[in-house]
């Protein structure tokens, strides 16, 4: 079957109207654009679809959104890499801003507050059931319940996330080489370094907007499998290390990304508007995904090496591994701070039993949670 072609045009129309309607989280948006990519417009076909999913799933970064970009790319080169990822992210983005000033604004009346006190269990509910389903194919051997057993530990006690991810890849990594007999020395220490470096280069730089770039700059090349592994990463640096959020501040902006279209990522989006205004907003949310534009366009040679690799392969399985008791230890930590009482305990059930028996979306959850949460407050 011979592909239709796209111009930029309807490539920037098409990715406006996903990022204004597409709600429900990466799951959902892969099942609008196979919709309109794959069966209504033809412009790629099922497998070459299923390629672009593989491979943002190998590389860090919103995976919804980089097989948006690769989908530009694929039709129009470099500028409908470009057009596509921008038209994806920019209504969410602009959506979220506008929350964010608003949250600033009436945040602390009654009614609002009461929204936000429902919205909490109800987001904890959504990242149980990420958990649940992502758990099952990402922890598929005893080794890899292990490791995720021990970056659980390891963060609970206080290490950075991108370390325990570089701990549990390199783990991964050293069993396969372990049962093979193969020699991995040179390769681990380098990975462990440039970790490092990152880390050490983010945390020399003075000055808001810079750090607050260089932070979401380094989480937006680092951030596996999911995102709601950003929510680890965002705790440590925004609420524990640089003390720019709050635990409730942070939940609430959780609450935000989920409740809008487009991206989970556009909870940096909020963040940044609360720690520096429209310029903050706007920094953050470059910041954030420019790592998924440039990996995207300098990924097609590395991805079919890192296919065949079998010692990359088992890297990255132990990311995954990792990233899931990162986000295991964070459900943890914000359900202690939403579930406090008998109502957010019984919002938290129904949410819970609403999302995995009767597959309900996750937007309406979150809505019906802001309504509850409306009239009881």
């Amino acid at each position: 079957m011979e592909m239709r072609d796209a111009s930029l045009g309807e490539i920037a129309l098409v990715f406006l109207k996903l990022g204004t309607i597409a709600f429900g989280g990466p799951a959902a948006h892969l099942a609008m654009m196979e919709d309109e990519f794959v069966r209504r417009r033809k412009w790629i076909t099922q497998a070459e679809f299923l390629d672009r999913i593989a491979a943002a799933n190998l590389i860090p970064g919103p995976s919804s959104t980089e097989v948006a970009i690769f989908v530009g790319q694929l039709k129009r080169g470099w500028r409908g890499l470009i057009v596509a990822g921008a038209c994806f992210i920019i209504p969410a983005a602009l959506i979220v801003s506008a929350i964010a000033w608003a949250y600033v604004r009436f945040g602390a009346l009654p009614k609002v507050e009461g929204v936000f006190f429902a919205l909490k269990p109800a987001v904890v509910a959504i990242i149980v059931q990420a958990l649940w389903k992502l758990g099952r194919g990402g922890v598929r051997t005893p080794l890899l319940a292990v490791i995720a057993v021990l970056a659980g530990a390891l963060s609970f006690v206080g290490l950075s996330p991108l370390l325990v991810l570089v701990f549990a890849g390199a783990l991964s990594a050293a069993a396969l080489v372990a049962r093979s007999r193969l020699l991995a020395v040179a390769v681990l220490p380098k990975v462990v370094a440039g970790a490092a470096a990152v880390a050490i280069l983010t945390a020399a730089y003075p000055g808001r907007l810079l750090r607050l770039f260089l932070s979401f700059l380094k989480i937006g090349s680092v951030v596996f499998g999911s995102g709601y592994v950003l929510l680890a990463f965002l705790q440590s640096e925004f609420v524990h290390r640089l003390h720019w959020l709050t635990d409730k501040q942070l939940i609430d902006a959780v609450a935000v990304g989920q409740f809008t279209p487009g991206p989970v990522f556009t909870t940096g989006t909020f963040i940044g508007y609360l720690v520096a205004g429209w310029r903050g907003a706007a920094i953050a949310t470059i910041a954030i995904f420019l790592p998924g534009f440039v990996l995207v366009a300098v990924s097609g040679p590395v991805i079919p090496w890192l296919r065949k690799s079998v010692l990359a392969a088992a890297a990255l399985d132990g990311v995954v591994a990792g990233s899931l008791a990162l986000m295991a230890v964070v459900t943890w930590q914000l359900g202690r701070v939403s579930i406090v009482d008998g109502t957010t305990l019984l919002i938290f059930g129904v949410s819970l039993i609403a999302l995995l028996r009767f597959r309900v979306n996750p937007a309406w959850v979150i809505a019906a949670a802001g309504v509850l949460g409306w009239v009881l407050r």
